[in-house]
């Protein structure tokens, strides 16, 4: 049975349940051929058979990143995607697999950034995933912490805490300081108090 029939759209099905099933069975089975079907279809030509893909994929993704982490370079490709829906499905597949494809997401870090400066929130959102996993690696934290940073400097006051916590589990001691402080300036100033009880926490964490 062909992958494309299981899809939401296939079933005339308005909720994300089918595709999600779908991937569930996806990745319990390993199945690679399955992964590489769903990859073919993202340039269908119907628009509702390319999310439905796009989101089966990072399902699987997030369930076993290492079974999509192959095809990195299609997800990289439609960053630059006219289809938002597209867009930010792909910034969500790379963020599952930064930690299986470092190198290769790594190489694709202006990219990601370029897009994320201009994307939406979940964009955004992702950006940062990868970003943190990324400032783990040895290698990369030299330059991806300060990008992490700049990221919670420039994002708005209901995404900060959200940020904030995801640093506060990657940060490194020569970034510390400097993430302490943009903490304790940005507290003072968000709306509510949800937002600035969750950074005081992040702060009492990482002070």
């Amino acid at each position: 049975m062909s992958i494309l029939t299981q899809l939401a759209c296939a079933l005339n099905r308005n909720d994300e349940v089918p595709n999600q099933e779908l991937a569930q069975r996806i990745a319990e089975r390993g199945d690679a051929d399955a992964v590489q079907e769903l990859v073919a279809n993202l340039a269908h030509k119907d628009k509702a058979i390319q999310s439905d893909c796009i989101k089966v994929l990072y399902e699987i993704g997030e369930r076993q990143p290492a079974l999509i982490a192959p095809h990195w370079q299609a997800f990289r490709r439609l960053l630059h995607s006219h289809d938002n829906r597209l867009v930010w499905g792909a910034m969500t597949a790379l963020d599952s697999i930064a930690g299986h494809a470092r190198t290769e997401v790594y190489g694709a870090l202006d990219e990601i950034l370029s897009v994320a400066n201009v994307g939406s929130v979940i964009t955004k959102d992702h950006a940062v995933g990868i970003l943190c996993k990324l400032a783990q690696q040895p290698d990369y934290a030299a330059r991806c912490m300060p990008l992490l940073l700049k990221q919670l400097v420039n994002s708005p006051n209901n995404q900060f805490p959200m940020y904030a916590e995801k640093a506060a589990a990657v940060i490194d001691e020569a970034h510390r300081a400097r993430f302490y402080a943009i903490l304790a300036e940005r507290v003072e100033v968000l709306e509510k108090a949800s937002q600035q009880k969750r950074v005081l926490k992040v702060m009492r964490k990482v002070g």
